[in-house]
C-alpha cells in the first residue's frame, strides 16, 4: 500500500498529523520549541453578551475571540445560526480570530454571534453573544398641539420618545432655559414613560415644554418639539382627591442583588402628599431611598427579606388613595461547573467515558459537541444527560469534544480533546523501523521531527503506519528554502503630535518566495483600508510603514511581520510621540470659605514634554459649561501642585478641575472633584431694573428683577422694599420672604394719583441684611376715567345679538389714558 495515502479511516488520521508536519518542517527551525505540543484549539477569549454604542467616531466594533492550538487555528464566525462570509461580505473582517463589524447597523448587525476555532486536530464552538447596539434617534419635527388647561387643574404632558435602545434618562425643559426642570412635589418626570406630570397647574406653568431623552451609553441627548401649555383663568378648578397617575405593577419579581425602583405619583388639589410603607407593618429597611418628594423609592441590592408588598399613599385635605404592589424574590443561580472534562489520550479498541456536572437555578439539560456538531447517541456512543460514552473507540473518535450545559438563563461550555494512537513505522529512502538518521526523532504520536535542519534533508518521506487490521502509509516531499531575513528593520523613533513618518522594513529571502508583510501595533493587526493614519509604501521585498498626522494613542510598540510559504520573520521598534499633558490626578479640595477653596492634585503623566503651567477651572448648577477661575498664584506653574481659587460666590454649589499645559499644547483636564458648596454670607449683589407705575387708583405698583440664586449667598432670602413720597425723609419699609418675588403692591386710598414716590430694593438672607439698589423715582397709579361716551345707540342685528355705537372720548379731553371700553 505504497504510494498516495488511500482514504481509510487509518490512514486519513496519520495523512492530517503528517500534513501539519510538513509545514513545520519547511519553516525556520529555530521558532520551534518542544514545549509547544500539537494539540487543538482552547479559547482564551470568548465573545460576550455586549451592547455597543452607535455613536463611536471611527465606526467600527470589535467581538473578542482568541484560540489557542499548534497547528495555530483558523476561525469563522456564525450570527443567528447562519455562517458569516467575511471575504465576501464587506461589513465583516476577521482579525486574528476577532470579529470586526464596519459601519455597524443596529438591525442587520444585532444578533448571536457564535465564534469557531479549527486546526487540524478539531474544531470548537464559542459561547453563544448577544450583540445589540444603543441608539437613538432623533424625534419627529412635526409641532405639537396646544395643551390648555385650567389653573388648579393637573395635567400630563406625553414625551413620546424616539425609537432608541439602551438605558436612557428622561428631562424637561421649561421655556428653553439653561437647566432642566426641577422636580417637587408638584411636578414629577416618569423614567418609565418620560411623561411629566403636574399635580396642579399654577399661573406660572404656562408656557413651552421641551422633552429631552438622553442615552446613557451613546450620551447622546435629542430634544423634542416644544408643547405649548395655556393656563386658563376663565374658572379655577375645585379642590379633589388624590388620582395616582403613575405607579409600579401589581407584582414584579426580582432577582437576588438586584436594585428596585418603583415610582408613585398622584394628581390632586392641594398637591398630594406622597408616603411609603410596608402592607406588613415592618418598618422600611434603613438602605432604602425614596427621592423626588416622595416619588420613588429605591431598594438597592435586593435580598429576600425585602421582598413583601408595599404601599404608596396620596393624601390631601380631601382624601386618599393607596396603591400597592408585590415584590417576590427570584432566586436565580447562574450556572458553574462542578465537574469539567480533561483531555484524553487513548489506544484503539480502548472505551473512552467523560463526565460534566453544572449547578445552577433551574437545573441544567446538557448536550454533547464533537468539533462542532450535535453528538448523538448511536451505535458505539452512549450520551446520558452529562456523561459521554464511546465503546470501543477508534481513530475516527479522534476530535474535539464539548459538553454544554445550559438553563432560561445561558449556557456554559466545557472542552476536551480525543486523541486516538497506533504504532507508527517511518521511512525516508532505505531507512527502516528504529534506523533514523542523525537529528530526525519519531515522537509518540508518530510525527517525525528534524532538528538542525539543512539541504541535505530535502527529500520524499514517507509515513508507514501498522496494526492488527493491516498497514497503511502516506509519502510527502520535505523543500528547504533560504531563511528570510529582516536587512532593514524599523527603529525606535521619537515625534510630535501632528507630525508624519516612515518605519522601514527590507528583507533578504530565497528567490523563488514572495513575501507578505504586515504590520501590528500594540499587538493588533494594522488594517489599512480602515485606518486613515497608517499607510504601507514600497513593494516587492520592502513593506514600510508610513504614519501620518501622528497622534498620542500612536505610541507603542510597532512590529514588522513578514510571512513567506515556509517561514515568517519580524522586527519591533517603539514609536515615543510628544504631545499635550495627560489629566492631572487625585484633585482635592479643602479650605472652603465663603468665596475661596484651596485646591491641590498630582501631576499626571507628561506625554514626553514638561509641564509648564496649570488652570484651575470650575462649573455650578448656573454656569454654562467649564470656566477658568481666579487664582492664587494667578500663574501655577508647572512645578506646582496647588493653588487657591478666589472670588467664588458663597453659597453655591461648585465642581473643580485642573488641566496642564506643555509646549505642545492644553492637555486633557482632570476628574472633577466632588461637589462642594462655599460657606454663606451677607449677599452682595442688588436687584437690578427697580421700576413701577400703573395699578389700580391708591396703588403704588414697584417691580424689579429678583437677584439669581447663585447670588443669593445664603438660605431664606428675601427682599426689603422701602419708598417715600418724594421730598419726604422717611422711608417706608416692607419684608417679602420669597426669593421668587418680583413685584411689591403698596395699597392706601390716600395716594393721589400719579404721586410722585422714591423707592429702593434691598436683599437679606439668614447671614444678615444686605445692599440695596439705587434710588430710584416711580409714580403711583392714575385715576379712573372721568368722563363717560356720549351719543350712546344700539341696532338689533338678529334675535340674539345687537350692535352697540358710542362717540369716543377725544384725546386731550381727559388727563388719563384711554385703553379700553366696556359694554354692560
Amino acid at each position: 500500500m505504497k504510494g498516495e495515502p488511500p482514504q481509510t479511516g487509518l490512514a486519513k488520521g496519520l495523512i492530517v498529523s503528517w500534513q501539519r508536519r510538513k509545514k513545520w518542517a519547511n519553516s525556520t527551525y529555530s521558532e520551534y520549541s518542544i514545549k509547544n505540543t500539537r494539540h487543538g484549539p482552547v479559547f482564551t477569549q470568548e465573545p460576550s453578551d455586549s451592547i455597543f454604542p452607535l455613536s463611536t467616531d471611527d465606526k467600527q466594533v470589535f467581538i473578542n475571540c482568541r484560540a489557542k492550538g499548534n497547528p495555530p487555528p483558523h476561525y469563522r464566525w456564525k450570527v443567528d445560526e447562519s455562517e458569516l462570509n467575511t471575504e465576501s461580505d464587506p461589513n465583516y473582517s476577521l482579525v486574528e480570530g476577532n470579529l470586526l463589524i464596519n459601519n455597524p447597523h443596529v438591525i442587520n448587525h444585532g444578533g448571536v454571534y457564535q465564534c469557531i476555532a479549527t486546526n487540524s486536530f478539531g474544531t470548537v464552538v464559542s459561547r453563544e453573544a448577544k450583540v445589540q447596539f444603543a441608539f437613538l434617534q432623533n424625534f419627529s419635527r412635526k409641532s405639537r398641539n396646544t395643551v390648555s388647561v385650567r389653573e388648579g387643574q393637573a395635567v400630563v404632558l406625553l414625551c413620546g420618545p424616539p425609537p432608541h435602545y439602551g438605558e436612557i434618562k428622561y428631562s424637561w425643559v421649561f421655556n428653553g432655559q439653561r437647566s432642566f426642570l426641577q422636580q417637587d412635589a408638584r411636578r414629577f418626570v416618569s423614567q418609565r414613560t418620560g411623561n411629566l406630570y403636574i399635580a396642579k397647574v399654577e399661573a406660572s406653568d404656562a408656557g413651552n415644554y421641551t422633552c429631552a431623552v438622553r442615552n446613557m451609553m451613546t450620551n447622546a441627548t435629542v430634544f423634542s418639539s416644544p408643547t405649548p401649555v395655556v393656563v386658563r383663568r376663565d374658572a379655577v378648578m375645585g379642590e379633589y382627591e388624590p388620582k395616582i397617575e403613575v405607579q409600579f405593577p401589581d407584582t414584579l419579581h426580582i432577582s437576588k442583588g438586584s436594585s428596585v425602583r418603583l415610582e408613585c405619583f398622584a394628581l390632586g388639589n392641594p398637591v398630594p402628599s406622597i408616603s411609603w410603607r410596608r402592607a406588613d407593618g415592618n418598618p422600611l429597611p434603613g438602605k432604602i431611598k425614596i427621592n423626588h418628594s416622595s416619588g420613588v423609592l429605591e431598594i438597592p441590592y435586593f435580598r429576600p427579606e425585602d421582598a413583601g408588598v408595599y404601599e404608596c399613599v396620596a393624601e390631601n385635605s380631601r382624601g386618599r388613595n393607596v396603591a400597592r404592589g408585590q415584590l417576590l424574590f427570584h432566586n436565580v443561580e447562574h450556572l458553574q461547573w462542578l465537574q469539567t472534562l480533561k483531555d484524553a489520550h487513548m489506544a484503539i479498541d480502548a472505551n473512552l467515558q467523560w463526565e460534566c456536572k453544572a449547578i445552577g437555578k433551574p437545573k441544567a439539560t446538557y448536550r454533547w459537541l464533537k468539533n462542532g456538531h450535535l453528538l448523538l447517541a448511536e451505535g458505539r456512543i452512549h450520551v446520558d444527560t452529562g456523561r459521554l460514552t464511546i465503546s470501543r473507540i477508534s481513530l475516527s473518535d479522534s476530535g474535539m469534544y464539548q459538553c454544554v450545559a445550559e438553563n432560561e438563563h445561558g449556557a456554559i461550555y466545557a472542552s476536551a480533546e480525543l486523541k486516538v494512537s497506533c504504532s507508527l513505522l517511518v521511512e525516508r529512502g532505505r531507512t527502516s523501523e528504529g534506523q533514523q538518521e542523525v537529528g530526525q526523532t519519531v515522537m509518540e504520536d508518530g510525527t517525525l521531527r528534524i532538528t538542525n535542519i539543512s539541504k541535505s534533508d530535502g527529500g520524499r518521506y514517507t509515513c508507514v503506519a501498522r496494526n492488527h487490521f493491516g498497514t497503511s502509509s502516506s509519502t510527502g516531499t520535505l523543500m528547504v528554502k533560504e531563511p528570510t531575513k529582516i536587512i532593514i528593520p524599523p527603529l525606535s523613533l521619537d515625534a510630535t503630535v501632528g507630525q508624519s513618518l516612515v518605519l522601514p522594513c527590507e528583507v533578504s529571502s530565497d528567490s523563488s518566495l514572495s513575501p507578505i508583510f504586515k504590520w501590528f501595533f500594540n499587538g493588533k493587526a494594522v488594517d489599512f483600508n480602515r485606518q486613515e493614519h497608517f499607510a504601507m509604501i514600497g513593494g516587492g521585498f520592502a513593506g514600510d510603514l508610513m504614519v501620518r498626522n501622528i497622534q498620542l494613542k500612536h505610541s507603542g510598540k510597532y512590529v514588522c511581520m513578514v510571512h513567506t510559504e515556509v517561514d515568517t520573520v519580524s522586527a519591533a521598534a517603539d514609536l515615543i510621540v510628544r504631545g499635550p499633558p495627560g489629566a492631572p490626578e487625585g484633585l482635592v479640595v479643602t479650605g472652603i470659605t465663603d468665596t475661596t477653596a484651596q485646591l491641590s492634585w498630582g501631576s499626571g503623566p507628561d506625554n514626553h514634554s514638561p509641564v509648564t503651567m496649570y488652570m484651575v477651572q470650575a462649573r455650578t448648577p448656573f454656569s454654562i459649561g467649564w470656566q477658568t477661575v481666579r487664582t492664587v498664584p494667578d500663574s501655577v506653574p508647572g512645578q506646582m501642585m496647588h493653588a487657591t481659587v478666589k472670588d467664588l460666590n458663597p453659597w453655591v454649589d461648585y465642581e473643580f478641575r485642573v488641566v496642564a499645559i506643555n509646549s505642545v499644547g492644553v492637555g486633557e483636564p482632570s476628574t472633577s472633584s466632588k461637589q462642594i458648596r462655599t460657606k454663606a454670607a451677607v449677599p452682595k449683589v442688588a436687584p437690578v431694573n427697580v421700576s413701577g407705575g400703573g395699578g389700580a387708583r391708591g396703588e403704588l405698583v414697584i417691580t424689579w428683577e429678583p437677584v439669581p440664586e447663585e447670588q443669593q449667598s445664603g438660605e431664606d432670602f428675601g427682599y426689603v422694599v422701602a419708598f417715600r413720597p418724594l421730598g419726604s425723609n422717611t422711608w417706608i419699609q416692607t419684608v417679602l420672604a420669597s426669593a421668587d418675588a418680583s413685584k411689591y403692591i403698596y395699597r392706601n386710598d390716600s395716594i393721589a394719583p400719579l404721586s410722585q414716590f422714591e423707592v429702593k430694593v434691598g436683599v437679606y438672607n439668614s447671614i444678615g441684611e444686605g445692599v440695596f439698589s439705587n434710588v430710584v423715582k416711580v409714580f403711583s397709579a392714575e385715576e379712573e376715567p372721568t368722563e363717560a361716551p356720549s351719543r350712546v345707540w344700539a341696532r338689533a342685528v338678529t334675535a340674539s345679538e345687537i350692535e352697540v355705537y358710542w362717540e369716543p372720548i377725544p384725546p386731550g379731553s381727559s388727563s388719563e389714558k384711554i385703553i379700553a371700553y366696556e359694554v354692560d
